[in-house]
């Protein structure tokens, strides 16, 4: 130590020796009070913020659960409506809605048809039963279009599922359709 800083200390101990504790006392403080208490401020804030994570993702997990039964329930009911409105109720309303609505459509069409047969087949899809038609038609293409052009948008369910379109072998000889067509109703005593 320098003589000066000696003599300052001596001559102002009074003042210098309160003023380090006081420094000490602070020092003290802040190591035993204030660091540990700052610790836990900031593990708290963290776990706030894990929190705050945690219900927001809670909440967008709640949402899509309410939303998934929303659809599912949505779905029911368009189900529940396309069984009871749009499918057949039996095997003899499968093929009125397709023998007489089919000739018409033809008819319509400006299209002869040469011959046409039903296929019911047995437990299609759980309670679902099939019935395939086989057409032939003959006529234009155009009217070919226009047939099924009124198929296709038809408010019965017919379903296209095969089609081949032959021409004659005389330049006027007309164009012969032949269309694997199907339709479905629910069984009897299967969850009708």
């Amino acid at each position: 130590m320098t003589p000066l800083f000696r003599r300052i200390l001596r001559e102002r101990r009074s003042i210098i020796l309160p003023l380090a504790g006081v420094a000490v006392l602070n020092v003290a403080v802040y190591l035993l009070v204030v660091y540990p208490l700052s610790l836990r401020a900031s593990a708290t804030e963290g776990r706030q913020t894990f929190a705050a994570r945690q219900l927001t993702a809670a909440q967008r997990e709640y949402e899509a659960a309410r939303a998934m039964l929303t659809s599912k329930d949505r779905a029911d009911a368009e189900l529940r409506t396309f069984y009871g409105e749009v499918l057949p109720a039996d095997l003899a309303g499968a093929r009125r809605i397709t023998y007489a609505r089919l000739a018409q459509l033809a008819h319509e069409a400006d299209l002869s048809y040469d011959r046409r047969s039903y296929d019911p087949k047995a437990n299609y899809e759980g309670s679902l039963q099939k019935v395939r038609i086989t057409m032939v038609l003959e006529g234009e293409y155009r009217n070919v279009r226009r047939f099924i052009h009124a198929l296709e948008t038809a408010p019965e369910f017919v379903v296209i599922e095969e089609m081949s379109l032959t021409e004659g072998t005389d330049a006027s000889a007309p164009l012969t359709l032949t269309l694997e067509l199907a339709t479905y109703f629910r069984a009897e005593g299967n969850g009708s």
